[in-house]
Formats: structure tokens, sequence, C-alpha cells
């Protein structure tokens, strides 16, 4: 009996060294963040969060967990779905545990390597912080940072795999941070019609409405809407009736400025075309309906943003029929359906 023991005691510690010994001669693979030549630089320092292979799936584990949820069902996917440029499709509000219906429409996401704030009212200012907001949300995933390390610190997948992501090996909060960074770092999304068009890829053309759509957009739209990234980051009030059952009031709820009162984050118009409903609140279910309220119905809530105001003393951007059928045609080559069925991204 005692030789038996002595023989399994010799396996467990040879298979410990040998597992040991793996992980010590582990060298993480680096992976290149993919830099459009029509892209300004990005915003995120990538010297304190290089991104690797390991870092990389990991963080896509981590945004497909559903551990990170106090109810163990609710995901970062479950309202960032990829087909539709990582929104809640269908929602207006986003949905979380216990039947929990959040405050504001899910955002794309997309390009956020190249952002310098996050949420509708920029109560993020880093992307290693964003997943802080809904993890502890009691409306959408109900849990604490300390309860989430305990359940993957718990689990052999996750020991092994924070071994190969971080130098150190830990699974705590700051690795978890960073990898779910380094999965959401590498959702560039600049594949689009309209990318190889100014890019000059493939021989691509615009069509004629095509053309009189972004002829119409750099007129009229291009203030806000700025860039080849389509927004310039800003907090603005555009004009929206408010909503009395949320009575969001915005930035204003991040600074307390008076100025700030109904701003929301300007988005991104990439992929817009499968990332309805639209607006802050979801309000909009078409664009369409969209371009109709710029042209008619917005309203002066107080602090409408100045550059729409129009001569006549109304808010808006008053637009033709064909200058908004053009402008949605145009919007459409800003869909990057490489991005949207990437197996990069996609749940395992």
């Amino acid at each position: 009996m005692k030789k038996v023991s002595l023989i399994i005691i010799g396996l467990v510690s040879l298979f410990s060294c040998s597992k040991s010994t793996e992980q010590d001669n582990y060298v993480p693979i680096p992976l290149q963040l993919e830099l459009p030549s029509n892209f300004p630089d990005i915003a995120y320092n990538l010297d304190n969060n290089p991104i690797t292979e390991a870092g990389f799936e990991l963080g896509k584990k981590l945004f497909y967990e559903g551990k990170l949820s106090s109810n163990g069902a609710i995901a970062c996917a479950f309202c960032h779905e990829q087909a539709f440029a990582f929104t809640h499709h269908g929602h207006t509000l986003s949905h979380g545990v216990n039947g929990g219906i959040g405050l504001r429409n899910a955002q794309p996401m997309q390009n956020l390597a190249y952002q310098t704030s996050f949420m509708w009212d920029g109560a993020a200012t880093h992307l290693d912080l964003q997943p802080i907001i809904p993890l502890t949300s009691d409306l959408e995933m109900g849990e604490t940072l300390s309860n989430v390390i305990v359940k993957l610190q718990q689990d052999s997948y996750y020991q092994e795999q924070f071994e190969k992501a971080f130098d150190d090996g830990e699974i705590n909060s700051e690795n978890m941070l960073k990898a779910l960074s380094q999965f959401m770092l590498m959702m560039v999304s600049s594949n689009s019609k309209y990318d190889k068009y100014v890019r000059n890829e493939d021989n691509v053309t615009l069509t004629t409405m095509e053309l009189d759509g972004l002829n119409t957009f750099q007129n009229k739209c291009s203030g806000c809407h700025s860039s080849d990234l389509f927004t310039d980051q800003t907090f603005r009030n555009n004009g929206l009736p408010v909503n009395p059952q949320l009575d969001d009031k915005g930035r204003f709820n991040i600074l307390e400025d008076p100025n700030d009162l109904y701003k929301f984050k300007v988005p991104s118009l990439r992929n817009v075309e499968v990332s309805y409903p639209y607006m802050h609140d979801g309000r909009f279910s078409t664009l369409e309906v969209v371009l109709d309220f710029y042209d008619a119905n917005a309203v002066d809530n107080g602090n409408v943003d100045p550059t729409l105001l129009r001569a006549d003393g109304t808010y808006g951007i008053s637009l033709t029929d064909y200058e908004k059928e053009s402008l949605i045609t145009f919007l459409k080559t800003l869909t990057d359906t490489q991005f949207l069925e990437d197996e990069r991204f996609a749940e395992y």
C-alpha cells in the first residue's frame, strides 16, 4: 500500500512539475491591432496592455461568460450581438438579471481603441474601466467584482488561461478587465464599401445616389459625425423631446453641469444599418424616422446644440425627400459585413 501511495505521489509531482515547466516556458504571441490608413491615431495606450493571442482569447471567453453576472446567465454578449454591430437587437433598452430593464439602449461595440470616453454619458473614460458599469449595475449584470473573481478563481480553465495571458498569472480584477479590453480592442470595423472607396481598394465605386448622399452628409451631418470614425466623440443635445418615463438627463448626471443637460455622446454611424433601434433610449426604429425627426420634429428643450439652430429660429436639419433617400443609401455603405461575420469575435 505504501509503495502504491509513493507511486501516486510521484506521478502527481511529475505532472505538477511538467505543467509548471510548460507554463514557465510559455511565450505570449503578440497580436497586431488593425490600423486602417483612413482612421486617426488610436487613443488606447497599448504599452500598458499589449494584445496577445492568449489575452485576446481569454477576453473573448470572458465576454461570452455568464459567470460575470449574479445569476450566471447574463454575459456581456447578451446585450451585444455581433451580427448587429454588438448591440441588443430588437430592444429599445438593455435587459439584465431577474428581468431588469436598463435605462438606455445598448451601444455598438466597434473601434473602441480610438475612443476617449465610453457610455452614452461618458461615465467611463478608459476602456479598461467601462465593463465595471454594466457588471455592477443592478439592472444589468447585478454582480460585484470580488464575486466574479472568486468564481473565476474556482474554474480550472481560467486558472490556466490567466497564467498564459499575464506575467503574474493572477486572477484578479485588473487582469480580467485588461483581458476584456484586449478582446474589445481588436473589434475594428474598417472594411465597408465606403472604406474601400476612400482607400481606392478593389476598384470600388459609389453609385450616383450614394455619392449624392455622401455630399449631403458632408454638408449637413459631418459637423458631429466627423472623421472616418463618423463621430467627433463630443456630447450634444440634439433636440429630442424628453422621455417622461426616463427623464434621462444624460451627461448632466456625471458632472451636474447645467450646460450638459440632455447631452449624449455622438454615436458612430458605422454599421448604422444594422444597429437599430436608434438614440439613447432606442425610440426610433428606422433610419427614415431618424431623418424625419431631424427634418421636422426636433424641439427646444432648453439646451439644444446651437449647430442645429435654423434661420427661422427652429431646431433641426432641413432635408428634402431625395436627400433623405440618398443619405440612407450612403449610410448603408458604412455596413462592414466582414466585421459583422468575423469568426474571431464569434462565440466558440
